[in-house]
């Protein structure tokens, strides 16, 4: 079993199961809450050239060549980057999956040359909530408050330390090879 990361796009044939998966859990939590098209109008919100670089990305988990999770982030402001479509297969949760994907976006958007992170996650999905809390990200609402009340509930992190980090490295390979 090897996984990998494959860099690419939404349009990629390989993202489809990703987005179906995604459209089918969204729909089944929320119906048509939050749009009256349901989660496919959400979803196609954003032309993909807003996960292209230089301001964004989209990546695909997969496993021997199977899609099994992904995400992608784009441009919200100069040091900002936006974390969206943040998904593991439905089968394959409690591996650790989400959590890895967070790791190599944070670190991509580091690459970048973004400093903080945003993120939504919906009122109901307390499995991406308790994920991000448990991996160092802000809640920017009350938590004390019924979370339904926000219908949406923004997170953020500072990655400034990802980037030290990169450059470090970087300049580590250059003095061993010099």
């Amino acid at each position: 079993m090897s996984d990998s990361f494959l860099y690419t796009t939404p349009l990629d044939p390989r993202a489809k199961p990703l987005i179906d998966e995604l459209i089918h859990e969204y729909d089944s939590r929320y119906g048509n809450y939050f749009n009256e098209e349901g989660a496919k109008a959400e979803l196609n919100r954003y032309p993909p050239e807003a996960f292209a670089e230089p301001h964004g990305n989209f990546i695909l988990l997969l496993r021997d060549g199977e899609t099994i999770g992904g995400g992608a982030f784009m441009r919200l402001d100069d040091q900002t980057a936006e974390f969206k479509r943040i998904w593991t297969r439905s089968d394959l949760r409690r591996q650790g999956l989400a959590r890895a994907l967070l790791v190599e976006l944070e670190a991509q958007a580091a690459r970048q040359g973004y400093s903080r992170i945003y993120l939504t996650t919906g009122f109901r999905q307390p499995e991406a909530v308790g994920l991000y809390l448990n991996y160092g990200y802000t809640a920017l609402f009350d938590q004390s408050v019924d979370p339904e009340i926000y219908k949406s509930l923004p997170f953020e992190k500072d990655i400034r330390h990802l980037a030290v980090s990169e450059t470090f490295q970087r300049d580590v390979r250059v003095a061993q090879r010099a």
